[in-house]
């Protein structure tokens, strides 16, 4: 998929949003990770709209005040109905204070993965992107830190990987597409690291 115009402009209001938050892992500035979900969409999808939903998957989850509204009038109907899919019920007080999400963890996990075994295709495709570009980076991180590297997360092992097993199974019994078997591959290599819990 070449860039267009909507998907330039999907990439400054990403950036925009997301400018003062830090992925948990490695504090590097939020906005890599939509760009790495949008550029694995790019890479197996030339839908626009998807693409567009890929840059801003986490907008309405995170990014405080940014509701459905101005998501729609920004790039209409499809895009905001895919992010809304993949989206987790945060209240506005848990997406201005992250440290407050840690009792909901569970509750939260199960309601996304109710609602994924419903999604549309193009919202599986988002959802898998996310969750490769997610286990890749953890999967970094375990390299470089070990096991230090669960002080960054609000949950632990056991917790994730049934997280993580579940999202992979929903999506890949749903989804007929390349991505699905490019998001088992990495499951089955973060898998056998937090499984093993050593380093290769």
């Amino acid at each position: 998929m070449f860039l267009t115009k909507r998907i330039e402009q999907a990439i400054v209001l990403a950036t925009i949003l997301h400018q003062h938050q830090k992925r948990k892992m490695n504090d590097v500035p939020y906005i890599v990770h939509p760009y790495a979900v949008a550029f694995l969409l790019a890479h197996y999808s030339d839908d626009e709209d998807v693409i567009i939903a890929g840059l801003l998957h986490d907008t309405l989850e995170d990014v405080p005040q940014y509701t459905e509204e101005k998501l729609r009038a920004a790039f209409g109907e499809r895009v905001c109905h895919i992010v809304k899919e993949v989206t987790e019920a945060y209240t506005e007080e848990e997406k201005e204070h992250p440290y407050k999400r840690a009792s909901s963890w569970r509750a939260r996990k199960e309601g996304y993965l109710r609602y994924l075994r419903d999604d549309s295709e193009e919202a599986l495709l988002v959802a898998a992107a996310d969750k490769i570009h997610n286990m890749r980076s953890f999967l970094d991180e375990f390299q470089i830190h070990g096991e230090t590297v669960w002080e960054q997360f609000r949950t632990n092992r056991e917790k994730m990987l049934w997280f993580y097993t579940e999202t992979t199974e929903i999506i890949c019994s749903r989804l007929t597409h390349p991505i699905a078997l490019e998001l088992r591959k990495v499951f089955e290599e973060f898998k056998k690291q937090i499984e093993t819990k050593t380093l290769i």
